[in-house]
This record gives structure tokens, sequence and C-alpha cells, in this order.
């Protein structure tokens, strides 16, 4: 793994709510896709309110590394074998495979997949 980690918005709201089984990546620089910090103000905005919502996401905005079309067209064929993750994740998933960093969820349905480090609650 390089020094980055991919986070997708399950592991981002993780390192929100301060989860232990988390700290040993804050040392890590961590990425993700403009997707994934979509969902991720969506649901704080639902959550918090816009004012937080927006607070939050900005500082999750330099994060952010580029998608290219060949990764979506990717993504969503990884999704139509692997039903049930959402298109961010997905996309995600696709991207840090792409630029060499391993990918942090909580998601269930990454459990067995390769290239993922799998962290629960």
């Amino acid at each position: 793994m390089n020094n980055t980690i991919f986070l997708d918005t399950y592991a981002i709201f993780e390192f929100l709510r301060g989860n232990p089984s988390y700290k040993k990546y804050q040392e890590v620089i961590g990425i993700t896709t403009i997707f994934n910090i979509a969902e991720l103000n969506y649901c704080l905005k639902k959550e918090f309110g816009d004012l937080r919502a927006d607070e939050i996401t900005e500082k999750y905005a330099e994060c952010i590394v580029p998608v290219l079309v060949e990764d979506v067209k990717s993504a969503m064929t990884f999704r139509h074998a692997h039903k049930g993750l959402s298109i961010p994740d997905a996309i995600g998933y696709i991207v840090a495979k792409r630029v060499g960093s391993a990918f942090l969820t909580g998601d269930e349905g990454f459990r067995t997949l390769e290239n993922v480090e799998f962290v629960k609650k």
C-alpha cells in the first residue's frame, strides 16, 4: 500500500464519529471522489442541517482525486457484478485500484474483495 488510503463514505462517517477502530488510519493520507463527497454531504444534511453539513464537507474537499471516464465505465461493470453497492462506492473502489490505494470501508458488500481494508463499527 502506498501512503494513501481511499475513504468511502462509510469510512468518512466512522472518522467523524471517532470510531477507535479507524484511529490507525489517521496517519495515512485519505483520498476520495467527488461522488463520495456528494453522498457524504447529502447524508450530513439529513443529520445536521445545511450549514454544519457544508462545513464538514469542506474539510474533506482537499481529499478529492479525479475520476476518469474509464473509471466510471469500469465501476458500472463492477457494480453489475456486485449488486447492492452504491454508485459512489463502486466508482471509489475502481479509483482506489487505479491509483494503488487500499479501499477503506465497513460496508459488508466489500468485505471479501481484494484491495479492501474492511473495518466494521
